[in-house]
Order: C-alpha cells, then structure tokens, then sequence
C-alpha cells in the first residue's frame, strides 16, 4: 500500500492525514483527524510555548503516529507554523518530539506555509478553475498568509504574504469581553484594516478560504453537524453570509456559541476574531464570496514530500 501521512501542527490544532497515493499520482485520504490543542495559547504576549499546550501537542501527535503506523504508512511528514516560529522555546517544543516520538518536525516560514498551503489548493482547484487564477487566503490561529498565481500551465505565484493576525492571536489581544463588546470589535477590526491594506487587487482572481476558520464559519452557516469534509470542501460563503454571520457570532455569548451546530466547541472562544479576519479580507480584496477548501497545508505536506514515485520509500 501507498499509504502516507502529514501532520500540521498549528497554533490551535493539530490536523492528520493518512492518504493512499493510486497509479496516477493523486491521493485518496483514509483517514483525517483534528484535534485543538492550542499549542499558541499566550504566544502573542509571553513569547513562549506554555507547558500544557506542549504536553497537550505531543500527545496527540504520539496518538496520530500510532494511528499511521497501524494503517500501514510508509512515511509521515510533520511541520509546525506560527506558534513554533514565534515562540522562543521552540526548539525545546522540537526536541521533545524528536525524543518521545522519534520524529522529525520543520519550522515553516509563513512563507513557506504559503507555498505548501497554494501547492494544495492548485492541485485540487486548479483543474475545476482552469481559466482563473486562484487567490488563497488561509486563517490559521497565529498568522494568516495570502497567495496568489496565475494561469495555467505553471500557475506561478505572483503574490504571497505571511501577517500576524490569527484567531488565537487576535483574541487574545482584543476580545475579552463576553459577548464581544463593541469597542473590541471596532479596535479588532481597525488593524485589520491596518494590516491587510496593502494587499494588491485580487483582479480576476477566484478566491478560495483554506482551514479551520474558514470551514467551520461554512458548516455553521449550513448547520453541518457532524462535520462531513466531504459536505463543506468545494462548497461557497458568501460575504452578505459571513457579515450577518459574524455578527451573530459576536452577539451570543460563548456558552450558546459552544452549542452552534457545526461549531466545535473548543472553537467557539476563537471564531469570532477568525470570522473578522475573513470579513477584513473578503472586504478588502473586494470580493462577494469565497470557495471553501477542507485541504489546506498537511495536503501540500503530503504532495511534496510523497507526490512523486522517487519519493515513495521516504520518512
């Protein structure tokens, strides 16, 4: 079997993906995991990895290598992003793996989280796009990276940046209140503004949302209880949805937000500063709507370390 795995560690959760690569390269997922383990609880302000969130990562990251292994992969790849990058005990976070587990992780630059996250999208959404380029926005708990590439036959990335505004981040620094007040709202959203306001015209560029936020504000808006990758991947928010969204989400406290259907309530103290990161966006880019992509930065893991045959006996 073909068999092979990807973990993206992020400043919220910790996603998996076993997937089996067929004869003509793509790859068929068996297995997908997500876990909140909020590895980047009080990076913004501390500058480290706290204690519990490390324990918390690493046991999850031992239970999804246990679960590869016992599907018969042949290789596994693991990247950490924000929080790890940010972080001044970073390294100790590496060295902890690599000495319960055994396993090697990479630091993404959010550069680089940029280009894995794009390689994902083009693979998938190219073929259904073939006559627009594609701009990839992808919320994640510390940063959010926007990228964007032309036609094809290269798809060439002409754009790309990495800032540091996530869900986690942004909560911590503003929306304490509960339920959000509106002056936190209103500072939340002025460097929004801030710091998205000189990203270029998206021109006549798809745009298409990538990870948690972005799927969970989808299954919210379209009551998808449980999840079902299969219901939200592919699918379209629009922004009129996602500004009366966003406003609903503000208004309820977080114990009734906890009880959302399609809002994992681990997610629920977070979701309203994603929902305002991809309001800004969506605002500033100018565009009316989004597609939404369940496959984001583990997918590209997977296709650039596993996507080609020379690298099939790779670890």
């Amino acid at each position: 079997m073909n068999r092979y795995a990807a973990i993206d560690i992020g400043t919220n959760s910790v996603l998996l993906v076993i997937a089996e690569r067929d004869s003509a390269g793509q790859f068929i997922p068996i297995l997908e995991r997500a876990e909140i383990t909020r590895l980047g609880r009080g990076v913004d302000r501390s500058h480290r990895l706290s204690e519990s969130g490390i324990q918390d990562t690493l046991a999850v990251i031992a239970d999804y290598l246990q679960q590869a292994r016992a599907a018969g992969a042949r290789g596994w790849v693991l990247s950490a992003t924000s929080a790890a990058r940010d972080a001044e005990n970073g390294l100790e976070f590496l060295t902890k793996a690599r000495e319960q587990s055994g396993v090697e992780i990479d630091i993404l630059s959010g550069d680089r989280e940029a280009q894995l996250v794009y390689l994902a999208v083009t693979a998938d959404f190219g073929p259904r796009l073939p006559n627009q380029p594609l701009l990839v926005i992808d919320i994640g708990g510390g940063s959010t990276e926007f990228t964007c590439g032309g036609l094809p036959p290269d798809r060439s990335i002409s754009f790309q940046r990495s800032y540091d505004v996530g869900s986690v981040r942004l909560t911590e620094r503003y929306l304490q209140s509960d339920p959000v007040g509106a002056n936190e709202r209103a500072r939340a959203s002025a460097e929004l503004r801030a710091t998205f306001s000189n990203l270029p015209p998206r021109g006549e560029s798809a745009v298409i949302g990538v990870a948690g936020t972005v799927t969970t504000l989808f299954a919210i808006q379209n009551q998808i209880e449980p999840y079902e990758a299969a219901r939200v991947h592919g699918g379209t928010l629009t922004l009129e949805q996602l500004t009366k969204l966003t406003d609903r989400l503000l208004s309820t406290p977080l114990e009734e937000r906890k009880r959302l259907p399609g809002l994992e309530p681990k997610r629920a103290d977070v979701i309203c500063a994603g929902a305002l990161i991809l309001q800004a966006a969506l605002e500033r880019l100018g565009a009316t709507y989004c597609l939404v992509s369940d496959r984001g930065l583990r997918w590209g893991l997977l296709l650039e370390r596993f996507g080609s045959a020379s690298s099939a006996n790779s670890s």
